[in-house]
């Protein structure tokens, strides 16, 4: 109990000192959703010394000090929770945050044939690079890792896996990577459609830049060198099951193309997806089902879509037997926008429905994004 107290009477000295110089965050939402720690955008330049470049801490309406970060493209970001048609306020002090734990997260993996990865608390994902279309291994789509813990697994199982030997395609108490790519489009993949129908499909990216790591935001912006120069732009931010996506395409583009984010369908659960208005959403039985690995729920978030649909493929590619995919109308040079992601059976997500209903409330929550005022 005397332990107790000293740890509050040292934390009220602590706000103490700060308080003179607060200001206050109003986060409001106009939404009949509760926003439970949902990643909260604003501009630098309109916070309180944030816009002359000092340190601040940010405080709850519980006087408990909430994270955040600056990002590349100067916005102040950080987890807010507000009920229904309610506000929350948040209170800016002039002095040094505490450390933070890194939850977003990724790098380069040069030594796993130029994997980029990264993860947050819901799950891990993977592109492939250059040393992989070197090998002549085809890979084109995003990969899937499932997680079951919060923090961060992406260095020990990538180092497990080289130096150790301990596969991480088999689960050992904190997820694996047992979903199947091969020359598909993978979790989420968005490529171009061209006149004939056909899937253009993309292969492994040949630069990038990360432009955002952590604590709550990773960004990683990919080049590809195909004559249709495409670049990518995926942002993972903490406590998201989507990855936002950006695609834009500088070069040869077909004409009458379209553009589509496409999810495989797999032969262990050929009709286990549902088609909704701008969303799609698949269960995955996993490569090895003999394994009780669970239910991979892969998800896109389309609201750009003209419509969403299945389609065969002409030839099945190991046991990958068509995609669903999200297409609309696509003009050269210009920037099309999606989200997608994943959930786990062994890690929450109950059921295709629940899987379905969070997609559907997420892009209710981006037709209300949350507002704010500043005092």
């Amino acid at each position: 109990m005397m332990r107790a107290l000293a740890v509050c009477a040292g934390a009220l000295a602590l706000l103490s000192s700060c308080r003179p110089n607060a200001h206050s965050i109003t986060v409001i939402n106009d939404s009949d959703i509760a926003r439970c720690g949902e990643i909260v955008e604003i501009p630098v330049d309109v916070v309180p010394g944030l816009a002359e470049g000092k340190p601040v801490r940010i405080l709850g309406g519980d006087s408990i000090e909430v994270p955040y970060q600056i990002t590349h493209d100067s916005l102040l970001i950080f987890p807010a929770t507000v009920g229904p048609r309610s506000r929350a306020h948040y209170t800016i002090l002039k002095c040094a945050p505490a450390p933070v734990d890194t939850i977003a997260w990724g790098r380069l993996f040069p030594e796993r044939k130029d994997d980029m990865a990264w993860e947050n608390d819901r799950a891990a994902y993977r592109v492939y690079g250059p040393a992989l279309q070197a090998s002549g291994e085809r890979a084109f789509g995003n990969d899937i890792w499932t997680k079951s813990v919060p923090y961060r697994v992406l260095e020990q199982r990538m180092y497990d896996d080289i130096v150790r030997g301990i596969s991480f395609h088999i689960d050992h108490g904190n997820g694996m990577d047992e979903y199947a790519v091969g020359p598909t489009l993978g979790g989420g993949t968005a490529a171009l459609i061209d006149s004939a129908g056909e899937i253009v499909y993309p292969y492994c990216y040949s630069e990038y830049e990360i432009l955002d790591r952590g604590p709550l935001r990773f960004s990683v912006r990919l080049h590809y060198a195909d004559s249709t120069r495409e670049t990518r732009t995926i942002t993972l931010d903490a406590g998201s099951y989507l990855n936002h996506t950006v695609v834009r395409y500088d070069g040869a583009v077909p004409a009458d193309a379209k553009v589509a984010p496409g999810i495989v369908v797999h032969a262990q659960n050929p009709d286990g997806y549902m088609l909704g208005d701008g969303y799609m959403a698949y269960a995955d039985s996993t490569e090895h089902t003999d394994r009780d690995n669970g239910v991979i729920y892969v998800g896109v978030v389309a609201p750009m879509a003209d419509t969403t649909l299945y389609r065969a493929l002409e030839q099945p590619a190991g046991d990958a037997v068509g995609h669903i995919l999200a297409t609309s109308a696509y003009a050269p040079a210009t920037d099309y926008e999606y989200w997608w992601g994943s959930a786990w059976s062994k890690a929450g997500m109950e059921s295709p429905e629940a899987w379905a209903a969070e997609l559907e409330a997420f892009k209710a929550r981006l037709e209300k994004p949350l507002k704010y005022e500043i005092k």
